[in-house]
């Protein structure tokens, strides 16, 4: 199994989350490798010991360049030098983007690297890019966007087909701002599975609420409580096809090297399965398979 370094003070339940998602991911097998402190309880796990830490308000490329031996820099480092075929944090975004650029530099071609969400959905999950790495993307990044989104849906997610939309106010073609028409016209011509324009209307968020809101229902009532009883089993695969935390994190594609961003507030399940994600990326070998896909037209 590949080995994935995991920064152990990462995310807002760091370090004990971290630990916990890393040993239960370490129990299906993955070669984890936590990056924290001297003395910190890893439960057994093997630990490679830094001396500082990136708090989520630090300015992200002054803290990455300021703390070189912080855990989130170090562990993204041993994925450069060798020592680990991926990374996972839950810690400050922009840091991550930072130490990427400066540690794992960008695939050949690749113009700006992206955050790649898998959302769930009912007829099985879908991709939001970029999802936070870039404010300013011109048309240009958003057609190699949707490339790569279109290469890790197929070769990761297993979609046969990926069908690419672009992200507007409404569905209509004549709906957007300048950069949503011209990039319209661009994904036309791109050869990719182009289907128009979709208007945002589900999150990560509201899934999560429906989820627990169903849950107060059911629980409200004794006869609730006894109909809760009877579709247990169907609500869990349920929740299990629609929760978030299915997934844990976010591939950060357009780099040399492997690397996920999980939720800043993940606990236990969602640090495992971003651990998990992140092994099964590097089994399919989304990087290698991103530099040999991703077409020389969209390419600088």
């Amino acid at each position: 199994m590949p080995r994935v370094a995991v920064d152990a003070l990462g995310g807002d339940r760091a370090p004990d989350e971290v630990i916990l998602g890393a040993l239960d991911a370490a129990a299906d097998g993955i070669d984890v490798v936590l990056y924290g402190p001297a003395g910190l309880d890893t439960q057994g796990l093997a630990l490679v010991e830094t001396t500082e830490v990136i708090e989520m308000a630090d300015k992200p490329a002054e803290a990455v360049r300021a703390k070189p031996d912080s855990s989130l820099v170090a562990a993204v480092r041993g994925v450069a030098d060798g020592n680990a075929e991926a990374v996972v944090s839950a810690g400050n975004t922009g840091a991550m983007l930072a130490a990427g650029l400066l540690h794992l530099r960008r695939l050949p071609g690749v113009m700006r690297p992206a955050i790649a969400i898998p959302i769930p959905a009912r007829d099985g999950p879908s991709v939001l890019i970029d999802a936070g790495a870039n404010a300013d993307a011109r048309a240009e990044h958003l057609v190699q966007f949707a490339h790569m989104g279109s290469i890790f849906s197929h070769e990761l997610l297993g979609v046969a087909e990926p069908e690419v939309r672009l992200l507007s106010i409404g569905e209509e073609d004549g709906k957007g701002n300048a950069l949503v028409l011209e990039t319209h016209a661009l994904l036309r011509e791109s050869g990719l599975n182009f289907a128009g324009n979709v208007a945002l209307k589900l999150l990560e968020g509201t899934i999560k609420d429906l989820l627990e809101e169903l849950r107060k229902e059911i629980t409200a009532t004794a006869t609730g409580r006894l109909g809760g009883l009877l579709i247990q089993p169907a609500a869990r695969r349920l929740r299990k096809r629609l929760d978030p935390d299915t997934y844990g994190g976010a591939y950060l594609l357009g780099l040399r090297g492997l690397a996920v961003i999980a939720h800043g507030n993940s606990g236990r399940r969602a640090v495992a399965n971003a651990i998990r994600l992140a092994a099964r990326g590097a089994e399919h070998r989304v990087v290698e398979r991103l530099a040999e896909r991703l077409p020389e037209r969209v390419r600088v």
